[in-house]
């Protein structure tokens, strides 16, 4: 496997004033989807490492996979005059009303890991989704012999993100005449949900060859429902993010594949993206973060 250069900007010297007129301290918003998924409490360690080196402060808000939970503290952070805010959206469009307010309160307004479907956007820190869809693809084909049955569970239906990923996969699956996608389900990016709808495709699809599931959590519980039915080795499953438990289970072989997207170092990239824009870099439009495929045969040793 070939590692993908991580794009990380040169640290910076000085702390970076918010917009003239105001205080030098910096306080930068913060809006992830979830405060429980071992992904973002990863990226919020990233962050917070950032900012402290570069002397700002951090301010949170909660949401949890809740949309009104995250515009209403988006809206608070507005009210505290924060000098910009990063968000991972947990709905493309649901919201705007965020992304608009923030505009209109002249605060730049950054999405993470997830983007969104707003012209008020002012950056997208992300990864590069459709492709990573395609990376994974192409490492299912060769692990299923280009010929089977296989299932799709994606992500949240509201979040383009998943979409993007599943539209990559999709792709070059629907390219292989041996293959056959029998069934997409989108859901929560949570086990238990992963548990549910693995349980009941294996029902469905008895021979199934692979299941791509749309994060780590979902690919976790699709590998406990195979555990479950004794099937554990028989079916290919993939995840996404490269969380400890789902890199502990390639090593296992309950999972066959995820994609490890560093999730401190993008919380360290979002923080240098939201020092560009506030020392007056327009225009920067999507900056990515690297990606690898980790299977058994580069999965890092248990520590």
């Amino acid at each position: 496997m070939q590692r993908r250069n991580l794009f990380l900007l040169p640290a910076l010297a000085m702390p970076v004033l918010a917009r003239p007129g105001l205080a030098q301290e910096v306080v930068v918003g913060v809006s992830l989807s979830s405060d429980t998924n071992p992904f973002y409490i990863a990226m919020r360690r990233g962050m917070e490492a950032r900012a402290t080196e570069l002397g700002w402060r951090t301010r949170f808000v909660t949401a949890n996979e809740d949309v009104v939970a995250q515009n209403n503290g988006v809206l608070d952070l507005i009210a505290q005059r924060v000098s910009g805010i990063l968000i991972s959206p947990i709905d493309a469009r649901a919201t705007r009303a965020a992304y608009e307010a923030a505009s209109g309160a002249n605060i730049p307004i950054i999405s993470i890991a997830r983007h969104a479907d707003s012209p008020q956007q002012s950056a997208f820190v992300a990864m590069d989704e459709v492709g990573i869809g395609r990376d994974i693809a192409r490492w299912m084909l060769r692990a299923i012999n280009n010929a089977g049955e296989v299932a799709i569970i994606a992500g949240p239906q509201g979040a383009a993100t998943f979409r993007n990923l599943a539209t990559g996969f999709n792709e070059v699956m629907t390219a292989s005449p041996g293959v056959r996608i029998v069934a997409r389900r989108d859901i929560a990016l949570t086990r238990e949900e992963g548990l549910r709808v693995a349980q009941d495709l294996l029902v469905a699809h008895p021979n199934l060859k692979a299941i791509y599931g749309g994060n780590d959590d979902i690919a976790l519980g699709a590998a406990q429902a195979l555990g479950q039915a004794g099937r554990t080795g028989q079916v290919v499953v993939t995840g996404l993010n490269g969380i400890p438990p789902a890199l502990a289970a390639v090593r296992r072989g309950d999972i066959g594949l995820t994609v490890e997207l560093n999730p401190v170092a993008w919380g360290r990239l979002g923080m240098d993206t939201m020092a560009r824009w506030l020392r007056g870099e327009r225009g920067l439009g999507q900056v990515n973060v690297g990606h690898l495929l980790v299977d058994r045969s580069n999965v890092p040793p248990a520590r």
